[in-house]
C-alpha cells in the first residue's frame, strides 16, 4: 500500500509543480509521470539500502534521460519535463531541518544535515548534466555515422 500512497503522492507533487509554473496543459500528466518514475527509483534503491546520494543521482539520471525522450517525442522543451520530475526529489525537508538546528544552536547537527543537503543537490545536477552529456554523445554518434554512410 505505501508503494501505491508513494507513487501518487509523487506524480500529483510534479503534476501541481507544473500547473504552479504555467507548463502546457497537454504536459502535466507528462511531467507527473516523469517525477513519478524518478521518485519511485529513488525509494525503491533507498529502501534497498543505497546511499541517498547515489539513489538521488540515479533517479535524477532517469528522470533526465525520460524527460528527454519526452521532448523529443512530444515536441516540447526537456526543461519541461526535467524541471517538474526533480521536484520530489529536492532534498527540501533536510534543508529545512538544518535551518531549524542552526536557530537552536545545534550547529554540529545542523552542518550534518546541511552537508547532506548539499550532497543530494549535487547528485542531481550531476545526474540531470551526465545524463545529457550521454545524449549528446549518442547524437554526434549518429550524426557521423550517418554522414559517413551518405558520403559513400
Amino acid at each position: 500500500m505505501i508503494i501505491i500512497e508513494q507513487m501518487l503522492t509523487s506524480f500529483v507533487a510534479s503534476g501541481a509543480f507544473g500547473i504552479i509554473f504555467n507548463m502546457p496543459q497537454k504536459s502535466l500528466i507528462k511531467c507527473g509521470l516523469v517525477g513519478m518514475i524518478g521518485w519511485m527509483l529513488y525509494f525503491l534503491l533507498f529502501n534497498n539500502h543505497v546511499n541517498n546520494v547515489i539513489a538521488s543521482f540515479v533517479a535524477a539520471f532517469f528522470v533526465a534521460a525520460i524527460s528527454q525522450f519526452f521532448a523529443k517525442r512530444y515536441k516540447t522543451p526537456v526543461i519541461v519535463f526535467s524541471v517538474a520530475g526533480i521536484i520530489p526529489l529536492v532534498p527540501g525537508s533536510t534543508a529545512y531541518d538544518a535551518m531549524r538546528h542552526i536557530v537552536e544552536n545545534d550547529y554540529n547537527t545542523a552542518i550534518q544535515l546541511a552537508t547532506k543537503a548539499f550532497m543530494v543537490s549535487g547528485a542531481i545536477a550531476v545526474g540531470l548534466v551526465f545524463s545529457e552529456v550521454i545524449n549528446q554523445l549518442i547524437n554526434k554518434f549518429k550524426h557521423s555515422k550517418r554522414s559517413k554512410t551518405t558520403s559513400r
